[in-house]
């Protein structure tokens, strides 16, 4: 049997029939107000699990594929259409009951139903049936949510909140990298060289001596090295700068936009349905 401390571990499963073929996944469990024992289980079926039939779990089983249910497949299928909107009405249960063949928690028992027999005549006054409401004793609708426990007659209202933070990731790389180029540089060098000029100077006592040295009459030759100054070029490397990489933080602003789901709470009645919009307390 499933009890309450298995609910958490019912939503979401895959439900199976009593042959074990699949019938959907569980979407919500409501308790017997009673026995405050799971007494069905909503399971999402169709193609794109858009609808939603009750199914009892009172002696289904967990295991490790699912949920098992005692009935079949077809007969979730053509199931009472009940909306899902939070708890089930006496009148509810009691069609459930009926069309499954079950019993309620206070021992009253159903005959059997299907679409080729007819429930007229069955007796339904003095039913006691899982919360059902007289003047002597109030309890809480049947069926409701798998939240927390009936405990009083309040009913929690949650919204969500929009949280807003940064985490840090990486967006990219940069690196140095030092490549060759090469560029043609023009200096001006001041140069000499040596140049030939013929000077002439008359004989003197001082020179004399030169001049007479020799025969009188001859051919001579005489020959001066000349020499010049020619630009030599020479490359040296040498460092002239050092060039790192530098982190800094710059703070942009960016806006975030998201959905976020709450809760709204409405009142049903026989004068119909009323809405506290404003939160205030008061209807209308």
């Amino acid at each position: 049997m499933i009890g309450t401390e298995s609910i958490s571990r019912v939503i979401g499963q895959d439900v199976y029939d009593e042959t074990g073929s699949k019938i959907g996944s569980a979407s919500e469990v409501y308790l017997d107000d009673e026995t405050g024992q799971p007494e069905w289980v909503t399971v999402r079926t169709g193609l794109f699990g858009t609808k939603e039939s009750f199914v009892p779990i009172r002696n289904a089983d967990l295991t490790n594929d699912g949920v098992r249910v005692p009935v079949s497949k077809d007969r979730v299928k053509d199931a009472p259409k009940i909306d899902t909107d939070g708890h089930l009405s006496p009148q509810e249960e009691q069609e459930l009951y009926r069309y499954y063949g079950l019993g309620d928690s206070s021992g009253q028992q159903y005959a059997t139903t299907d679409t080729t027999q007819s429930t007229t005549g069955m007796a339904t006054t003095g039913m006691a049936t899982t919360g059902m409401t007289d003047t002597t004793n109030t309890h809480g609708t049947v069926g409701h949510d798998t939240s927390g426990p009936t405990t009083d007659n309040a009913m929690t209202r949650s919204e969500e909140h929009l949280s807003v933070g940064t985490r840090n990731e990486e967006i990219g790389r940069a690196r140095l990298r030092k490549y060759v180029v090469s560029e043609n540089v023009t200096e001006t060098v001041p140069v000499s060289r040596e140049e030939v000029r013929l000077e002439r100077e008359p004989i003197t006592d001082a020179n004399i001596g030169n001049a007479m040295d020799g025969p009188a009459i001859s051919e001579e030759e005489h020959e001066v090295t000349l020499h010049a100054e020619r630009p030599v070029v020479q490359k040296e490397a040498v460092p002239v700068e050092r060039v790192r990489l530098d982190k800094q933080t710059v703070t942009d602003q960016e806006t975030v936009t998201d959905t976020v789901r709450k809760e709204q709470i409405e009142m049903e009645g026989a004068e119909g349905t009323a809405l506290d919009r404003d939160r205030d307390g008061r209807i209308g």
